[in-house]
C-alpha cells in the first residue's frame, strides 16, 4: 500500500456497516472471558444509566451475565469515569488514562470559562489542586465539598441540581465568584488529573483519584491520550471525519482537526457512495472484505455507543423515524438493528418471574427477523434472570 493515496477507494455502505458491527462485537459475540477487551473496542459502555451498559455488553459478550460486569468493578479492571462529552462510561481501567486524558480539552474550556467569568486563574488551579488532593481515597460530594472547601479556606454550600429536572440539593464549593457543584468541579478537574467513580458509600457515589485505586496505574501525557483515543475511535468508527471525532468526544472541531492532523499520515481516503470519510489504513483490507453472511440482528440498550459515533446519522436510520431513536433531553432508544440500521425501538419491562418485551417497528421485518428478534430476547431474559419472556412485535 502506498504511504500517500490520492483516489479514495470506492466502498459500499453495507461494507462499512459489516466492518463497524464487527469492530464493536455486534457481528459476533466475543466470549465471556474477553469482555474488558470488547469494554475497550467499542470504546467504553455509556453508562448514565449502569443497567443499560450492562446491556450493551450483553449484546456484545456471550454467555454475559450481570455478575461478570459487577465482578470486574469490583476488581478495579473495569471502571466508571466521565470521558467523552462528561458523559459516564465504563472503560477497562488499564485505558482510563486514554479516555480521560485524551477528552480533557473539554475541561480547559470550561476554565477559560471560569476566567472569563472573573475567576482568577490561581483560584480555579488552587481549587483543582485541592480536589485532586483530596481524592486519595474514595469520598461522598457532601465530603469532597467539605475537604476541598477547608483547604481552600471557604465555606461549602449546597446548590439545587442533579440533572433530568432533578431540584435535590447537591454538595458544592465556592470558587471565586462562582459556585460549583462537586460533580461540575471535578469536570474541572480532569484538566489536570484522572478521576473515577470507587465503590458506593450508603447508597451514595464515591470518587477517587485513578492513581490512588487503580492497581498498577498507567497514565499518558495528553497528547499521547489524544493520539490513542483518535486511533480507538477509527478502528470502532472508522471510516469517519474530523467533525464525527468532534462530536463524539465532545471538543471542538478545531481542536479535533488538531488531533486528526498529527495523524492523517496514517489515514486512507474512502468514498461510500459520494460520502467521502478516512480510515486507518491497516484497517483497509478488513473494510474492502467485510460482509453480511446472513441478516445480523442486535437488541442494543439506551445510550448504546453505537449510535453515538457520528454526526450525521443516515447510514443509521431513516429521516423521519429520527425522533423514536434520538429524543428530547438527550435521551437514545433502546433500537433494533438489523445489518447495522435501525428498523425499530423496544422497550422491556419486568413482572416477577416473567420479562415482557415490546418491539415498535418502523416497517415490515421478514419472519426470519421476527425469529431472531425472539431469539434475542430469549437470551436477554437469561441474562436478566428472568425465567420466561413475551415478546410482541407491532
Amino acid at each position: 500500500m502506498p504511504t500517500h493515496q490520492h483516489v479514495p477507494l470506492s466502498v459500499t455502505w453495507d461494507q462499512v456497516a459489516a466492518f463497524r458491527l464487527a469492530r464493536h462485537h455486534l457481528s459476533e459475540r466475543a466470549p465471556t472471558k474477553a469482555l474488558l477487551a470488547v469494554a475497550g473496542d467499542m470504546t467504553g459502555a455509556q453508562a448514565q444509566l449502569l443497567s443499560a451498559a450492562q446491556l450493551s455488553f450483553w449484546s456484545r459478550v456471550r454467555d454475559l451475565r450481570i455478575a461478570h460486569v459487577e465482578d470486574a468493578l469490583s476488581k478495579r479492571t473495569l471502571v466508571k469515569a466521565a470521558c467523552m462529552r462528561r458523559t459516564l462510561f465504563l472503560v477497562p481501567s488499564k485505558d482510563l488514562a486514554i479516555f480521560v486524558r485524551g477528552t480533557a480539552r473539554r475541561a480547559e474550556k470550561e476554565i477559560r470559562w471560569a476566567r472569563g467569568k472573573g475567576v482568577p486563574e490561581r483560584v480555579v488551579e488552587a481549587a483543582i489542586e485541592a480536589a485532586l488532593e483530596a481524592l486519595d481515597r474514595p469520598l461522598t460530594r457532601p465530603e469532597i465539598a467539605e475537604r476541598v472547601s477547608r483547604a481552600l479556606g471557604v465555606r461549602m454550600r449546597a446548590v439545587h441540581g442533579g440533572g433530568w429536572g432533578s431540584r435535590r440539593k447537591l454538595a458544592a464549593v465556592p470558587v471565586g465568584q462562582l459556585t460549583y457543584p462537586v460533580v461540575d468541579l471535578l469536570h474541572l478537574a480532569a484538566a489536570r488529573g484522572v478521576v473515577c467513580y470507587g465503590p458506593r458509600h450508603e447508597n451514595e457515589p464515591t470518587f477517587v483519584r485513578a492513581d490512588a485505586w487503580i492497581p498498577q496505574w498507567q497514565d499518558v501525557s495528553r497528547e499521547q491520550a489524544e493520539d490513542l483515543l483518535l486511533r480507538r475511535y477509527l478502528r470502532a468508527f472508522g471510516p469517519a471525519k474530523a467533525t464525527d471525532f468532534a462530536v463524539w468526544t465532545g471538543m471542538s472541531f478545531t481542536e479535533a482537526r488538531e488531533i486528526w492532523a498529527r495523524e492523517q499520515a496514517d489515514f486512507a481516503s474512502v468514498n461510500v457512495k459520494g460520502w467521502k470519510g478516512e480510515i486507518l489504513r491497516e484497517d483497509l483490507d478488513e473494510l474492502v472484505q467485510a460482509k453480511f453472511e446472513q441478516p445480523l440482528i442486535r437488541l442494543l440498550p439506551y445510550f448504546d455507543t453505537f449510535l453515538l459515533g457520528h454526526k450525521e446519522r443516515d447510514h443509521l436510520i431513516a429521516m423521519k423515524h429520527r425522533p423514536n431513536v434520538y429524543r428530547a433531553q438527550g435521551w437514545i432508544a433502546p433500537v433494533v438493528l438489523v445489518d447495522g440500521r435501525v428498523a425499530a425501538v423496544w422497550e422491556h419491562a419486568r413482572e416477577r418471574n416473567r420479562l415482557n418485551i415490546k418491539v415498535t417497528k418502523f416497517g415490515p421485518l421478514s419472519r426470519r427477523i421476527t425469529a431472531d428478534i425472539r431469539e434475542e430476547a430469549r437470551d436477554l431474559s437469561r441474562f436478566l434472570e428472568a425465567p420466561n419472556v413475551d415478546v410482541q412485535i407491532g
